[in-house]
């Protein structure tokens, strides 16, 4: 269990800051009492609260009951008939914003591309009736490995009007983890680019599926999107130019009818096991929950212009800059690379530029803008802003007070909230202007959520006692199921906690009700929002040459939030040095990413275990960050094993 006395201060020192009735007044609420009375209505009668939204969107045809089963085999809206992207853009266009701006795109070179919703529309079919004329329709199974492009957005639009189920893989993966996804998934198509740009650089994405597929028999077709001119090689027959394609295809394409609870969307994560997993989400289910909670979270407006800093490889962008932005009707903004480049006021330049008024970002975003310091923001106007909300980590409140007085200048809503890629968007947070803020807080229990904290053996903790996240009961748009490992589905979230969903984070509920999440409880870190396996990072470092054992921790980085630390003994014959660091960063980097890349590798004779042959990784991690260790250590198989450790982190140490 994660625990420090600064934690337990941190929560108990913030305070709640006052609302103000007149900002209230002109929320989609209206007024703080109808929003309390609202989230009082949700959690006493969530069915009815879920079919009044429910009922907001449009529907082919209506459901036959609410809710049916708990969370191993849950069910919302059973037998109701709609479509995702039926209510993502033809709903608008039946209500005449035909010619509002739905889509923004800007490319780190600086080149822009604006769509209309009827603009969006029309893309979104033509590439609808391609995938239908390569031979896929409801049912059948779509990659999409692409950076932040206008063709991704319109790509996983289309899927959701044929009821294609698709995954999004982060574009930076290398093809060995981008293969351990296409295995596991069984892709008849994968749609990728020539190459993507990441810091001025032409990243080889083709190059890279060309990798991954080799002897994937599954995958029928690659469909390529010319980005950066990289000449690449394209199979005769199976590898198509995406706006070749295009050129042919229709601008209409009916919206096919889905059953709610039919999947939607599969997005992979780390597990526990090391071993990446697929979570099935409902595609109507994933629409109805996120379109209320973005609607409350950023109190959205139909002029709203919204910037989601993430990428669509993550479930993020698609909550909160497809899902959440177009269900809203809203203005989305969609930017291909990384927020400080070329220049670290880029992300001051785009809100200036497109006067962006509501941000969905990350706590690591925040605090590197904040390590840049405030004259970068100078020549820039940015009194637009109104909503900042964040995901992905703990929220320090010193960054915290920046983004509230140097970022927002004391006029901005900050919604810090929490949320995982199985619960879709975030059943913990605020909505804006309706919710007394807390600097650091995640808010609290959302719109139809029941969550609590427990000890290790299931049973509520007083306030402001650290304990496990749970979820008492399910909401729409939680996980299904894991892509072909329904077993694994049960055990790995249902069997700590009976009758719970088991987060495997570690939290705080305070005397006000607002959860404090402090990190995660299994062997998982959170790297700037990004959720790696470190028995995935494991793996690979075995497989160098010469390593014997390996572990490794996440520890506390002020930009990115945690960062992995790789502690390796070597096999006898093998010696330490510099070059055979840089080799295990090297693979670490070729086999999975550079956002896995190591702060630190060290070499030590020995690792701390339990008479079991348990790895106390809890003991490395304290020894990484405060360079000792303060508890107990009789019962380790080595007591020693400890002071070897801490010789190699000072001698590291002392040669920096």
């Amino acid at each position: 269990m994660i625990e420090s006395t600064d934690q337990i201060d941190m929560v108990r020192e913030s305070r709640l800051r006052p609302l103000d009735p007149r900002k209230a007044a002109g929320t989609n609420a209206g007024s703080i009492e109808a929003f309390e009375r609202l989230l009082r209505e949700s959690q006493e009668d969530p069915a009815s609260f879920w079919a009044q939204v429910a009922s907001e969107l449009d529907w082919i045809k209506p459901w036959d009951s609410v809710r049916k089963g708990g969370f191993e085999n849950l069910q919302y809206f059973s037998g109701g008939i709609s479509n995702v992207c039926l209510n993502l853009l033809d709903r608008h266009l039946r209500h005449g914003a035909d010619n509002k701006l739905a889509l923004i795109w800007e490319g780190e070179d600086f080149s822009t591309r604006f769509y209309t919703y009827r603009m969006l529309y029309h893309e979104v079919n033509r590439f609808a009736n391609v995938l239908k004329r390569f031979g896929l329709g409801k049912g059948d199974t779509v990659a999409i490995f692409l950076p932040n492009l206008v063709e991704t957005i319109v790509a996983v639009l289309a899927c959701y009007r044929l009821g294609v189920i698709f995954n999004t893989i982060f574009s930076g993966f290398s093809a060995p983890a981008l293969r351990s996804r296409l295995e596991n998934f069984d892709p008849r198509v994968v749609i990728t680019a020539d190459a993507g740009y990441r810091r001025g650089h032409a990243l080889p994405l083709k190059e890279k599926v060309d990798e991954a597929i080799q002897d994937l028999r599954v995958v029928e077709t690659v469909i390529v999107v010319r980005r950066s001119g990289t000449k690449v090689r394209m199979k005769k027959g199976r590898d198509w130019w995406w706006d070749e394609v295009m050129k042919s295809a229709p601008i209409e394409c009916p919206a096919e009818p889905i059953e709610a609870n039919e999947p939607g969307v599969v997005f992979y994560t780390s597990g526990t096991t090391g071993k990446p997993k697929g979570v099935v989400h409902s595609g109507l289910a994933f629409l109805i929950n996120n379109y209320v909670y973005a609607k409350y979270h950023m109190d959205h407006h139909p002029h709203d212009i919204l910037w989601c800093t993430a990428d669509i490889g993550w479930a993020t962008l698609q909550i909160w800059g497809v899902i959440g932005a177009l269900s809203n009707g809203v203005t989305t903004v969609v930017f291909e690379g990384a927020i400080d480049f070329p220049t670290p006021d880029r992300f001051y330049q785009i809100v200036h530029k497109y006067r962006v008024n509501k941000i969905f970002t990350s706590p690591t975003a925040l605090r590197m803008l904040m390590m840049y310091g405030e004259k970068l923001m100078e020549p820039y106007d940015l009194s637009c802003l109104e909503v900042i909300s964040l995901v992905g980590e703990p929220f320090s409140p010193e960054a915290w007070h920046w983004t509230d007085q140097k970022l927002g200048k004391g006029k901005v809503y900050i919604n810090n909230t929490w949320g995982q890629t199985e619960s879709a968007g975030c059943p913990l947070a605020s909505a804006a202007w309706l919710v007394p803020m807390k600097p650091g807080s995640c808010g609290i229990q959302f719109l139809g959520a029941k969550a609590d904290i427990v000890d290790d053996q299931g049973n509520p903790v007083p306030p402001n006692t650290v304990g496990n996240l749970v979820l008492r009961e399910p909401i729409p748009m939680m996980l299904r199921t894991l892509w072909r490992e329904p077993e694994r589905f049960v055990r790995e979230y249902f069997t700590k906690v009976p009758g719970a969903y088991f987060t495997y984070d570690a939290a705080v509920k305070d005397s006000d009700g607002h959860f404090w999440v402090l990190g995660r409880v299994d062997d998982v870190i959170n790297v700037a929002g990004h959720r790696l396996s470190t028995m995935e990072i494991e793996s690979v470092v075995m497989e160098c040459k010469g390593v014997a054992e390996v572990a490794v921790v996440g520890v506390p980085d002020p930009i990115k939030g945690l960062v992995p630390v790789v502690f390796v003994t070597l096999r006898s014959g093998f010696t330490p040095s510099d070059y055979r660091r840089k080799e295990i960063r090297s693979h670490i980097e070729s086999r999975i990413s550079k956002i896995a890349s190591p702060r630190s590798i060290f070499f030590t004779p020995a690792l701390p275990k339990t008479p079991s042959g348990k790895i106390m990784r809890r003991l490395l991690a304290e020894l990484s960050t405060t360079g000792a260790v303060q508890g107990d250590v009789t019962g380790l198989e080595d007591a020693t094993a400890v002071e070897k450790v801490r010789d190699v982190v000072h001698a590291v140490g002392s040669r920096k």
